[in-house]
């Protein structure tokens, strides 16, 4: 990777996994957002320039207050929100643009909404699992990819097996938009996804596990710098 390229670190949230129900449940208890709002502003703090509001389960009003508490939380350290699946939140908001899954949108109209009123500020943002959806997303539009899962993690067994690093080379080598890598992405094998020509990388856990803010700032910073 260029020295001068700075990697783009992008947290995607996801307030059931900050639940403290022991054992953990699917159920989402009354501290979760105050948590989820906590977890936000310390990724921002430690160097996060995205974040991913990822919060399927939550009606449009209460997404719309989260947002709108990121958005605040994080405007002085210049972190751009981008909105999971829900194009109405993210214009209602004023984030920096909205993130397709396989069952959002489709991003042809998104692309053309945004042509007709929007100019080229607002991103769009698509998830992919092959070569041949990531070319598909360029080609209707997109600004950027989501390619995974690189390794294997529980949140993303649904999608298949690991793409692996030679996948995901292939797929930055063939596009010309931006590829961040997903999936597994750990501070011990970011590095080799950033190498592979990743142009940065997303993570759940590598943000919201954190305990130490200062360490994840410190190893934040030590990712965006290019040490290892």
């Amino acid at each position: 990777m260029p020295p001068e390229r700075k990697p783009i670190l992008c947290y995607v949230t996801d307030r059931r996994a900050l639940t403290t129900a022991h054992p953990p449940t699917n159920a989402i208890d009354g501290a979760s957002i105050p948590r989820l709002r906590s977890a936000i502003q310390k990724a921002a703090a430690s160097g996060a320039n995205w974040i991913q509001i990822r919060e399927k389960d939550l009606e449009g009003g209460a997404l719309i207050d989260l947002a709108r508490l990121a958005v605040t939380d994080t405007h002085e350290h210049g972190t751009r929100i981008f909105i999971n699946d829900r194009m109405d939140v993210a214009i209602a908001v004023n984030a920096a643009g909205v993130h397709l899954g396989e069952h959002s949108l489709p991003l042809e109209a998104v692309a053309r909404w945004r042509r007709r009123t929007r100019g080229t500020n607002f991103q769009i943002g698509v998830s992919c699992h092959s070569l041949k959806a990531a070319r598909s997303a360029e080609l209707a539009g997109a600004d950027y990819i989501y390619f995974g899962p690189i390794f294997a993690t529980p949140s993303k067994a649904a999608f298949g097996p690991p793409q692996g690093i030679e996948k995901l080379h292939e797929v930055c080598v063939t596009l010309k938009i931006p590829v961040l890598a997903i999936g597994g992405v750990t501070f011990e094998n970011a590095r080799t996804c950033l190498e592979a020509g990743a142009a940065g990388i997303a993570a759940i856990r590598l943000f919201q596990d954190a305990t130490d803010t200062c360490e994840l700032a410190e190893r934040v910073h030590a990712l965006a710098r290019g040490s290892t």
